[in-house]
């Protein structure tokens, strides 16, 4: 759900896997592809990005854009993160998490219950955005991801909004997308128990828009938020 550049032609059709990037378990659920990575990606509001502050681990939700074959992120520019990751060198080290569950997966026995799910983790360096055309490309990016065509139906940040946001670019080198599908996986011996097993589908669903208390009389709700 994002405006994205077009790949360059000459981009593998997958990620290189790496140490960080192939899973311990269950291998077999993993992806490389970027068209699968992009698409989980797109499709995600909230991502969680991780690292290191003071000697402790920090984990914190926020909103993200993809452009290409970067992420940004936006927060205050007094943030921590922000902070860090505006060094030169070397940068801020993250590593970046999306998540969506499909559906609840119930097994016969406790052990076996799981999630039907697809997720991607992006292990990189941030890097505080400098450049001012960027940085506004980056905020619409991230508007954008939200409600596609909401950027081009808003105000665009103000110079004082605009020094007081601070944006970082996570480059989309090592990457990869983990994915579960299908039913419960139970014991043979079990399948005679007495329990029901199966998947419950998990969705997100979009309510009708409220509009806001002092909306000026007459403000249309736009088609591309009628279309959600």
């Amino acid at each position: 759900m994002t405006v994205t550049q077009t790949p360059s032609a000459t981009a593998p059709a997958a990620y290189e896997p790496t140490d960080r990037t192939v899973p311990t378990r269950s291998r077999d659920r993993a992806r490389y592809d970027r068209e699968t990575v992009h698409a989980i990606l797109d499709q995600a509001y909230v991502c969680h990005l991780g690292f290191v502050r003071d000697g402790a681990p920090v984990v914190l939700p926020t909103l993200f854009g993809r452009v290409g074959e970067r992420l940004y992120i936006h927060g205050s520019t007094g943030s921590r993160p922000l902070l860090a990751a505006g060094k030169a060198d070397p940068g801020l080290p993250v590593c970046l998490t999306v998540t969506h569950v499909d559906g609840l997966v119930l097994a016969r026995s406790a052990f076996h219950h799981s999630m039907n799910y697809r997720s991607v983790v992006v292990h990189g360096t941030a890097y505080q955005v400098t450049d001012a055309e960027e940085c506004r490309m980056a905020l619409d990016a991230l508007v954008d991801h939200v409600v596609p065509g909401r950027s081009a139906d808003s105000r665009p940040a103000n110079a004082k909004e605009l020094a007081a946001t601070a944006v970082i670019r996570l480059d989309l080198d090592e990457v990869s997308a983990k994915i579960r599908t299908g039913g419960p996986n139970d014991d043979a011996e079990d399948l005679g128990l007495p329990f029901w097993s199966g998947v419950i589908p998990v969705a997100p669903a979009y309510g009708t828009p409220v509009p806001a208390a002092d909306l000026t009389p007459g403000v249309a709700l736009p088609d591309y938020l009628a279309a959600l």
